[in-house]
């Protein structure tokens, strides 16, 4: 088969589309895939710069999620079929032609769903849905604050959080992605370039407990560890999970106390297959809790670019830029 080959660590260009072993067969409760497209993720491009290594025995290929069509089902696999078409969340392995997955990470695409764009939602609707509502509990009424509204986790939290009957309050870098958030149903718009988000977010809302936010999903960590703890509404939940701004940061446990707040840490790729807290968990509460919402099409993929897998350089160069708005997706083959 054919995939995305490393030449080494380094930019875009060390990825190469050449040919790699077939993979085996799919062993029990498996499946194998067929893959017409894969998402393209911020840790490919950190994994492709050698920062971000796969959990033992993963796919040492990228790709942390694709959609395609079952090609073959492995021993004792019930409820799902050669030739469904579905979506999956992987631990590595994506851009490629062919992909094998446990079914406990598979989501079948609705009808009506082009394939590709399927492709955009398994990493972003797992990542959304059990930090936001498994984990810190968001619901109607409260105000959600997105760093990064314009990315592909942030286009997907504005979805998730307005269907659920909560406010949200983004910051980006530039108009052009806020006026996309308020498209998608954000209404708080800050240019995180332009003013502080703090005083931004103060002079604009007031809850019962004080002014802030119930809940902020935050992919800086260290940088506005600080700041985001400022900006915590009472009782409020600081849900990390990335570190573009630095892994290392000073914690006030007396701001933090005073606004009797919560910190949560949280990752995706190294959590156990099965068990609490586990993918397995996140998923079938994904497919229970929000897949009918992307069925209805109150939650859609936001894809700002298709292209070629051929192409993938250029597609982590339009991730790695501000010319993106959602996700990018390299296509591998036609549905």
């Amino acid at each position: 088969m054919y995939a995305v080959t490393l030449d080494g660590f380094g930019g875009p260009e060390v990825m190469t589309w050449a040919q790699v072993e077939d993979l085996p067969a799919p062993g029990p409760g498996e499946v194998s895939i067929q893959v017409t497209a894969a998402g393209v993720n911020r840790a490919d491009l950190l994994q492709r710069q050698g920062f971000y290594p796969p959990p033992p025995g993963a796919s040492e290929l990228l790709g942390l999620e694709c959609s395609g069509v079952i090609a073959e089902v492995g021993p004792g696999v019930q409820d799902w079929n050669k030739g469904d078409r579905v979506c999956a969340l992987l631990p590595g392995g994506g851009y490629a032609e062919t992909v094998v997955a446990p079914v406990t990470r598979l989501l079948p695409v609705p009808d009506g769903l082009d394939l590709a764009a399927a492709a955009a939602l398994p990493e972003v609707a797992a990542t959304v849905w059990s930090n936001l509502v498994m984990t810190a509990g968001l619901h109607s009424g409260q105000l959600l604050l997105i760093h990064g509204g314009g990315s592909g986790i942030g286009t997907h939290a504005i979805q998730v959080a307005v269907s659920l009957g909560a406010r949200v309050a983004v910051t980006a870098g530039s108009q052009f992605k806020l006026d996309r958030c308020k498209e998608l149903g954000a209404t708080i718009l800050i240019n995180y370039r332009e003013e502080d988000f703090v005083a931004a977010l103060k002079s604009t809302v007031s809850t019962r407990d004080g002014s802030g936010a119930d809940i902020i999903l935050d992919n800086m960590g260290a940088k506005y560890l600080a700041r985001n703890v400022d900006a915590l509404a009472l009782d409020g939940h600081l849900v990390v999970i990335g570190m573009q701004g630095g892994p290392v940061g000073e914690l006030n446990l007396g701001a933090l106390l005073g606004k009797r707040g919560n910190i949560h840490a949280t990752g995706l790729r190294f959590r156990p297959e099965t068990g609490r807290s586990s993918k397995a968990e996140i998923i079938a509460e994904v497919r229970r809790q929000l897949w009918p919402l992307v069925a209805d099409g109150t939650v859609v993929p936001v894809v700002s670019a298709e292209l070629p897998v051929t192409e993938a350089a250029e597609a982590h160069r339009l991730l790695d830029s501000d010319e993106t708005v959602g996700k990018v997706v390299l296509r591998i083959r036609e549905d």
